[in-house]
């Protein structure tokens, strides 16, 4: 039913959304007298800021179609190498014979589309062969294609490894460490061909007992009932995955949104200013961080239940009792793949130490296999975007891959 309302809600602002895109022509327009005046920029902003903040946001397109190898601009071509009911395997193929290291970067299940990591794969593809989990939008996919958990995502991380093949990196970016672990340990376990030659963790949730943050503290404080009763729905009919109860994008945008209200607010308040003072360049990043952020997928609410219960109240892996269709994950049978984990000083969401876990916890992996960078000044999305993440953190994830590969 909160499905539902949601989009009778939706539908029902879409004449003021038509009438808010042709205000916003006609104030922009400089047939306009008034187009470029303060009052008309004004009016232009304030319509464009109504159709924004009522838009329902696609899934953006990652848009890479260059980057630099050596002295060369080479062209980048998308395209999927690997296809599954809910994630396929994309690889962002360079026209260059050099052969470079092999990238499995895992994308986050936790909201966003994989296109979060744009700015992530921008920076690893001048030195990597980079492949991408690119995760369905569950309300995409039929409840005629079964269930889909946190045993599931570990069988499809394995599926994955198992076809880039030996000598693979894998990347792991905040939610899917665990996962990620949860799969090179059985991996490593079994002595599989496969197993990756380094295992990158970034700002991940090893062990939230270590510095909890208002993120952690909201999963542990209430019972896995109330999650279940408060926060999931049904997903119309009207989609392809209709009758599937799932966690919806929009609840899950929500909870951001209400996490740090003040700043984007003000955020679009600076928008609106912008836009009035003829600061297109200022507005114009803006609307890219924004149609980024705004766009949410669905997942399964048995993906999302078992998350909950094993990482954030049951602390499950680093208490030694995770386990995986049965069978215990055990973290020190890693011997053979090399340890990264990369921590922000800021980040509220996976605070410091949070990630760092991993290390105690593969306790049979050398010391030379092992390597731990705390960047400064940085939050959560900076230890995978931004300048400081292009300049300092990834090098370290570069170096550190050619020390090991």
């Amino acid at each position: 039913m909160l499905y539902s309302m949601y989009d009778w809600q939706f539908a029902a602002a879409q004449p003021f959304r038509l009438i808010a895109v042709a205000g916003q022509e006609l104030f922009s327009n400089p047939a306009m007298p008034v187009s470029d005046t303060r009052f008309g920029r004004a009016m232009a902003a304030g319509f464009e800021l109504f159709e924004r903040t009522t838009r329902r946001y696609v899934k953006p397109s990652f848009g890479i179609e260059f980057t630099h190898v050596g002295n060369k601009t080479v062209e980048v071509k998308e395209e999927t190498v690997l296809t599954a009911d809910f994630g396929n395997l994309i690889r962002f193929k360079r026209d260059t014979k050099r052969k470079d290291p092999k990238i499995l970067l895992v994308a986050p299940m936790s909201g966003h589309f994989a296109t979060l990591l744009r700015g992530t794969v921008s920076a690893l593809l001048p030195d990597h062969d980079v492949y991408v989990t690119d995760w369905t939008d569950v309300r995409e996919v039929p409840a005629s294609k079964g269930q889909f958990d946190l045993d599931d995502y570990v069988d499809y991380l394995v599926r994955f490894l198992e076809h880039l093949g030996p000598d693979t990196h894998v990347v792991a970016v905040c939610q899917p460490s665990v996962p990620v672990m949860a799969a090179v340990s059985l991996m490593a376990a079994d002595d599989h061909p496969d197993q990756p030659a380094t295992m990158t963790l970034m700002g991940g949730p090893i062990d939230t007992r270590i510095n909890p943050t208002a993120v952690n503290q909201y999963a542990k404080d209430r019972p896995i009932e109330w999650f279940r009763s408060s926060v999931l729905s049904v997903v119309p009919m009207s989609y392809p995955g209709g009758g599937r109860l799932v966690y919806p994008g929009f609840m899950q945008l929500s909870g951001f949104m209400t996490m740090n209200m003040d700043r984007h607010f003000g955020a679009h308040v600076k928008m609106f200013e912008h836009l009035v003072t003829g600061d297109g360049d200022s507005a114009e990043a803006h609307r890219r961080f924004y149609d980024e952020y705004l766009s949410v997928m669905d997942m399964t609410s048995e993906f999302y239940l078992q998350t909950v219960e094993t990482v954030f109240q049951r602390h499950d892996l680093p208490r030694g009792k995770m386990k995986h269709r049965g069978r215990a994950i055990d973290p020190s049978a890693i011997r053979k793949t090399a340890l990264l984990t990369v921590e922000g000083e800021l980040d509220d969401i996976s605070a410091t130490g949070q990630t760092e876990a991993a290390h105690r916890l593969c306790s049979n992996l050398v010391k030379s296999k092992k390597k731990h960078h705390l960047q400064e000044r940085v939050g959560h999305y900076g230890i995978f975007n931004g300048r400081r993440w292009r300049e300092q953190i990834y090098p370290v994830v570069r170096d550190f891959i050619r020390a090991h590969g």
